[in-house]
């Protein structure tokens, strides 16, 4: 599969496909990019996941695979300052880190799902199932109401169940680890298993802090 070489932000989470990803840019060599981006004709950069140290600054580690966002809107704030509106798309697996001159960049591919088992529509409301429970068990413990069911799980009719496990894992209230777990895993099938063991590591969370 072909390569390209992109601009990357490092950001301390993990961004899954089809995500919103709100970004305000300050740091100068963030206004670059922004910069670059808006007078190419692909306004497209990576998003990976700082796996230590911070986003501003420099001197981060950064995983090996993340996301490509496109700026569909933004806002010139003046004084080297934007404020973007970023849509997530394909998954990419960074193949080589070029010079951070004057901004990160990498050299990137596409990465479609591997070959595996397929996630069968069982399966997957099993797992809509599960995550359901968690958010019926939270809104108990903070004495909430949840709105409707199908509110919360509002899927286009249609859409490849691979793909809906990425907008299912993206309603958990998981962390970092947990969500690059879930874009790192190579098949759908994979990516069921880690969505279920984010879900039951927050559910045990919850159960942890009520102990307490």
């Amino acid at each position: 599969m072909e390569s390209i070489d992109v601009a990357m932000f490092p950001l301390e989470s993990a961004l899954l496909p089809d995500e919103d990803l709100p970004l305000r840019i300050f740091e100068p060599r963030y206004t670059a990019l922004v910069r670059d981006c808006l007078d190419s004709p692909d306004p497209r950069f990576g998003v990976v996941l700082i796996s230590r140290g911070r986003e501003v600054g420099g001197g981060d580690a950064r995983s090996d695979v993340g996301t490509l966002a496109t700026i569909e809107d933004y806002v010139d704030a003046g004084g080297g300052r934007y404020v973007l509106q970023c849509r997530m798309g394909d998954r990419i697996k960074v193949l080589q880190w070029l010079p951070d001159d004057p901004y990160p960049r990498a050299r990137v591919q596409v990465w479609p799902d591997e070959p595996g088992p397929p996630v069968t529509a069982a399966a997957f409301l099993d797992a809509e199932d599960r995550v359901w429970a968690l958010f019926e068990r939270i809104a108990e413990v903070q004495d909430a109401e949840l709105p409707s069911r199908d509110l919360v799980f509002d899927y286009e009719e249609g859409a490849d169940l691979s793909k809906l496990l990425y907008a299912l894992a993206s309603r958990v209230p998981m962390g970092p680890a947990d969500r690059y777990a879930v874009l790192s895993a190579p098949s759908a099938a994979d990516r069921l298993a880690a969505l279920l063991d984010a879900v039951d590591s927050v559910a045990a969370v919850v159960e942890f802090q009520l102990s307490e």
